[in-house]
């Protein structure tokens, strides 16, 4: 069901020339408004992407309303646009959000503000729109009580002076699977049964194994609805016809009930004889290798390739023939941004008890403070401690550090060594890291 929509909002700075106005992404008895529909058109050129169709439009719209985006635009309001050129109700600046969940451990599935079609047309760079858009949004989420805003980075210097810090990677992998795939242990590759299936099925039980996934997977973020299109080649941002060469395999546990799949194609690469990986899911371990398995038999294919891949992936730890397994990249994925730090800090859960009392800076002020961290079976209470002196950090660093450093993605040590946090009491880095390890390395498997 779509989430409850906020009420259309109407802002104006006057230090520049725009207005920004924000609004849901819905339909008005059926209909798409004008204002929507050139809005989207500004994000399309923002990505370089086709120019929108009525049809491409209303797919857009429909996954969206289900995600109950909100968008924003940035329009000009004290000039006219040139003769000719796109007229000033098509937006300069684009921004959308919607909010779905963080998996931070424990169970625990923390709600977050999901930041995405991020775009400034090239001729308004430069004059300040983007901060004003993520100011107002950030500012507006901290209000609503959301503690963590998050997004995908298609440029990666973009995003840090806004408070966020790199929280997960992911790795593009080639495997090599000419002769099929040698396990070491060849019965844990071999449970339950894997069957080729329609997409269209696939499809269909995407978001039900997708939640079962993310239910346990430390780092996981939730997904938006486009998603089940995307991972079966059904349609996408930029390519709403389907792709015709993507096929799919569900993996059965030993009940009969699915519990994971693979949906794939051939590569684009002519030189070689490879497949892709469009997407993978797996609601247990030996699902997972099971699907792996299957990949592995594909006749007349000597490489599978994946660009979603965990940076820690038992499938490197399972195959006899270790150096059969290439990482080509390894990229930042999932940037997190801290708006309430007691409230992002007692949500997660901690390797062992402790105490730390920590500074955190941050420019807009909204994680901003001295905080005392008590863990007590691994849980923690978070007070806010007075700025007066009166109570001294033994460990500094910013809101974009901090939110680095939230799922263990990296150590207090190693921010330590590149300067990006001040250790004010000896030994306080070690008990921070101490507190900090993550039960397991995070993976998000979303792209928003």
């Amino acid at each position: 069901m779509p989430q409850s929509y906020e009420p259309a909002i109407s802002r104006a700075t006057r230090s520049f020339p725009y207005e920004l106005r924000t609004f849901p992404v819905r339909r008005v008895d059926g209909k798409i408004s004008p204002e929507l529909s050139k809005w989207a058109e500004a994000v399309a050129l923002g990505f370089h992407g086709d120019a929108m169709t009525e049809d491409a439009l209303a797919f857009y719209i429909a996954c969206e309303e289900v995600d109950g985006r909100m968008v924003t635009g940035a329009y000009l309001s004290d000039a006219q646009a040139p003769v000719g050129a796109w007229d000033a109700q098509y937006p300069v600046s684009t921004y959308a959000y919607h909010r779905k969940n963080l998996n931070v451990g424990a169970g625990t599935l923390m709600p977050v503000h999901q930041i995405t079609a991020v775009t400034v047309r090239p001729s308004h760079r430069r004059r300040g729109l983007l901060r004003a858009m993520m100011d107002s949004d950030l500012a507006q989420a901290k209000a609503a009580g959301i503690p963590m805003a998050a997004l995908t980075a298609s440029e990666a210097t973009i995003y840090g002076r806004f408070g966020f810090g790199v929280a997960t990677h992911t790795s593009t992998i080639e495997v090599t699977v000419k002769g099929g795939l040698d396990f070491l242990v060849p019965a844990a590759a071999s449970v339950g049964v894997v069957e080729i299936a329609p997409v269209g099925t696939v499809r269909d039980l995407h978001n039900e194994i997708f939640e079962r996934v993310h239910a346990t997977s430390y780092g996981s973020i939730g997904r938006h609805d486009m998603y089940r299109l995307a991972a079966t080649g059904l349609g996408n941002y930029g390519a709403v016809e389907p792709l015709k060469n993507v096929r799919a395999a569900l993996h059965y546990d030993a009940s009969g009930a699915v519990d994971g799949y693979v949906t794939y194609k051939p590569s684009d690469d002519k030189n070689r004889s490879a497949v892709e990986i469009v997407d993978l899911l797996a609601v247990t371990d030996a699902a997972y290798l099971a699907l792996w398995n299957y990949l592995g038999s594909l006749d007349l294919i000597d490489v599978i390739t994946w660009d979603m891949a965990p940076v820690v992936d038992p499938l490197e730890w399972a195959i006899a023939a270790k150096r059969h397994y290439k990482r080509t990249a390894t990229e930042d994925h999932l940037w997190l941004r801290i708006l309430d730090t007691p409230g992002s800090l007692a949500a997660r859960e901690y390797a062992s008890d402790g105490s730390l009392v920590i500074h955190v800076g941050d420019p807009l002020g909204h994680a901003s403070g001295i905080f005392r961290i008590e863990v007590v079976h691994g849980k923690a209470t978070v007070t806010r401690c007075p700025e007066d002196g009166s109570v001294e950090a033994e460990l500094s660093m910013g809101v974009s550090e901090l939110s680095s450093l939230y799922l263990g993605g990296v150590t207090a040590r190693v921010l330590l060594a590149a300067g990006r946090v001040r250790e004010m009491r000896s030994g306080s880095v070690a008990v921070f890291d101490a507190l900090f390890a993550a039960p397991e390395s995070a993976h998000c498997m979303t792209s928003f």
